[in-house]
C-alpha cells in the first residue's frame, strides 16, 4: 500500500488513515469528526476549483479544506 496525503488522492480512491499531523484546535476538530488512525475514508468529489474535498467517513460525508486534508496521511488501497 502507498501512503498519500488525503488532499492528493483522486476522486473514487479509498484508504485507511495512517497518521494525523497538526496540533491544537484543528487536530482536535478532525479527531472529533472521526478522522482517527485506522478509519476508512473514501474520496467522493472535489469542488470545481479543488477546494474543498468531500469524503465519506463512517457512513457520513464531510467537506474538508485542502489545508486540513493535507494533515492526513492515508494508506491507499
Amino acid at each position: 500500500m502507498a501512503i498519500k496525503k488525503l488532499k492528493d488522492m483522486k476522486q473514487g480512491e479509498s484508504g485507511i488513515i495512517a497518521t494525523l499531523h497538526g496540533s491544537g484546535n484543528v487536530k482536535h476538530r478532525l479527531v472529533d469528526m472521526g478522522l482517527v488512525h485506522g478509519t476508512k475514508v473514501h474520496v467522493m468529489k472535489f469542488a470545481p476549483l479543488g477546494d474543498p474535498v468531500e469524503i465519506k467517513v463512517k457512513n457520513f460525508e464531510l467537506a474538508l479544506r485542502n489545508s486540513e486534508a493535507g494533515m492526513i496521511d492515508v494508506e491507499v488501497e
